[in-house]
């Protein structure tokens, strides 16, 4: 495709002129152009390209989790390429590892953000937290891989799943379906003391104001792996389940210890307690206890959208897939969907892949629930599955129970809910 520029920026200049295309959000001046089509672009997109960020951890305390995101991610763009792109372009995506630590993730924003006309995954509360408001003053459409409600605030973040809280809520509202828990009973929860960890506390604190549960709440570090102290604090206030947010390596460290103490109760996990690597622990037996609500199917799911994206992985990588690989996969359809319809719009700019977000609707076919991004304020969806684990699948995880929003979850309001 051969692009024809909107606007003579050296005739300009000589005139003193200033162009209404030219945007200086993302630190730098961007000439808006448009193509022979006439689709309109700036940053990150070119007459043969769109490059999307993918800011991940590879090496630090969700990097099993984060190798698969972005995983799911290139297994998206390079079906879109080989189907012939989007807009008549590739995608690109451009991947950093920022190994879970905010400071480091800034400086590898500043690098890339003038490169990408989105971002397709930004991995990490903290490094989320830390980069938003430079998301927004770029006007960059992002998806988190972090899922707390409090993020939802701006029209330039894209859940592409249900917020920790509202996993939680469906996780308990499982727990009590099943008889595990009553109403009025004491439940634990340990959860990391960051923006993820608060979010999970927020979906029992909920929950438990509907239900008249008593919460012992335990906070942990990211960094915690031996959670034995904490599961004597818990056995000793007589709990009847424990709830979790925090890394896989402290959930394998419950699950054993609640099975070593004698305790014997019901865990129930957020989505990024899990990940196929605790297979090979010796708390994979303890995990007969153990569920977790999450917004993704399990590459054992007997759902042909799934067996058909388990045939790319397998057919590019060696290692066990996860839903993680869903997650990064589902991103990649839901932004697709966003490009085509911005696309349609003829406004592949950063303002009008934001605005075309709002006026998208995706169905997954069953990777996770149907997607909606019409409401202000509030994730892609609330539903979740409930995975158990099984010992004899590569990637540890088996469905439970099916896709579905709680009575609780469809009640919680959410911070910036309109």
């Amino acid at each position: 495709m051969r692009k024809s520029t909107s606007i003579i920026a050296a005739s300009l200049v000589a005139l003193g002129l200033v162009a209404s295309g030219c945007s200086t959000k993302g630190g730098k001046s961007q000439q808006q152009s448009t193509d022979d089509s006439g689709v309109k672009t700036d940053y990150g997109v070119t007459d043969s390209k769109i490059t999307l960020g993918a800011m991940t951890d590879n090496s630090g305390v969700f990097k099993v989790i984060g190798l698969d995101i972005t995983h799911g991610n290139q297994l998206w763009a390079d079906e879109v390429n080989a189907a012939g792109g989007i807009c008549g372009r590739d995608i690109e995506i451009l991947t950093r590892d920022h190994g879970y630590a905010a400071d480091k993730a800034v400086t590898q924003y500043a690098e890339i953000k003038d490169k990408v006309a989105g971002m397709v995954q930004m991995l990490g509360s903290p490094v989320v937290s830390a980069l938003k408001p430079q998301v927004v003053s770029d006007n960059i459409l992002t998806v988190p891989a972090s899922y707390t409600s409090h993020i939802l605030d701006s029209p330039q973040v894209l859940m592409v799943g249900a917020t920790y809280d509202l996993e939680m809520i469906n996780g308990l509202a499982w727990l009590q379906g099943q008889g595990m828990i009553k109403d009025g009973d004491k439940i634990g929860h340990i959860f990391v003391d960051s923006e993820y960890g608060a979010s999970g506390r927020e979906g029992s604190a909920f929950y438990a104001k509907q239900h008249n549960l008593n919460v012992v709440e335990i906070k942990v570090t990211a960094s915690d792996v031996d959670m034995a102290a904490s599961v004597t604090k818990l056995k000793g206030e007589g709990v009847s389940a424990i709830a979790m947010t925090t890394t896989p390596k402290a959930m394998a460290s419950i699950s054993l210890q609640n099975v070593a103490q004698g305790l014997n109760v019901q865990l129930i996990g957020n989505s990024p307690t899990w990940d196929p690597t605790l297979l090979g622990t010796p708390a994979k037996e303890s995990f007969v206890n153990y569920h977790r609500a999450t917004s993704w199917a399990n590459f054992g799911a007997d759902i042909p959208a799934v067996a058909d994206l388990k045939a790319l992985y397998e057919g590019k990588f060696t290692e066990p897939g996860s839903s993680s690989v869903t997650s990064g996969y589902a991103a990649g359809l839901a932004f697709g969907a966003i490009l085509k319809k911005a696309c349609d719009d003829k406004d592949l700019t950063r303002d009008g892949i934001v605005k075309a977000a709002s006026n998208v609707k995706v169905d997954t076919k069953g990777l996770m629930g149907k997607l909606d991004f019409s409401k202000p304020g509030t994730p892609g969806t609330r539903e979740s599955f409930i995975m158990g684990v099984d010992l004899n699948s590569p990637d540890g995880d088996v469905i439970v129970a099916d896709l579905k929003a709680s009575k609780d979850a469809l009640a919680q309001k959410l911070p910036y809910e309109k």
